[in-house]
């Protein structure tokens, strides 16, 4: 699968806030916005078009074939999303799967589950991940991957392969690809209107003229 996002596309959504995009998202009527469950366990921005993965539990011993060729075959930039159904009781990510994503250029992970080797990760790599929480335990023996760029559902919000994630401290949205440039241009006018309110709210000393003036808080 090749990406459906220009660099140019990506490069505009990092410098904009998560906040500004879960706005436009909206705005227009689209959902995107994850759960709050889903929060930043490894510290970076993340933008990138998402490959998905879907995990079901399971009494069989057998690795996570679908995220480990996803990790291999996915192209540079791409951010896995895994739904594991939300479950923290095992890791659906750990540090090899982090070193095979940092030797492909990936961007990063968003797992609607649980990450282990977070002490590995932070020290060794500079791989953003959104999870719901870590968990030391393995998922062999207990989870199996079963799709692999199907829709999967995380963080309540339905994730196609090719949609655009979006995250920081703030939290993880999804952006539908087929909306991904009106998405941008709404989240970019609500940053500068932003500015421009914030501006009014210092050189005046009043909040209340402010949210007068351009109507949003």
């Amino acid at each position: 699968m090749q990406s459906v996002h220009s660099e140019q596309i990506i490069a505009a959504f990092r410098d904009v806030a998560t906040a500004s995009v879960s706005d436009a998202l909206q705005a227009m009527n689209l959902p995107g916005h994850l759960s709050t469950g889903i929060r930043q366990i490894v510290p970076g921005k993340l933008v990138g078009p998402a490959v998905t993965v879907r995990e079901v539990p399971t009494t069989e011993t057998e690795p996570p074939t679908h995220a480990l060729r996803l990790i291999d075959e996915s192209p540079a930039g791409s951010v896995v999303c895994i739904d594991a159904g939300g479950t923290l009781d095992v890791a659906v990510w750990g540090g090899l799967m982090t070193a095979g994503a940092v030797a492909n250029q990936l961007a990063g992970a968003v797992l609607d589950g649980a990450v282990r080797d977070v002490e590995e990760i932070l020290r060794d790599y500079d791989l953003p991940i959104y999870a719901r929480g870590t968990s030391p335990g393995t998922t062999l023996g207990s989870y199996r991957t079963v799709s692999a760029n199907e829709p999967v559902v995380c963080g309540g919000v339905t994730v196609h392969a090719g949609d655009l994630i979006v995250a920081d401290t703030d939290g993880v949205v999804c952006v539908p690809a087929a909306h991904v440039a009106d998405v941008l241009a709404a989240a970019v006018d609500i940053e500068n209107r932003e500015r421009e309110q914030a501006k009014l709210i210092l050189a005046s000393g009043s909040l209340a003229e402010g949210l007068a003036r351009y109507n949003r808080i």
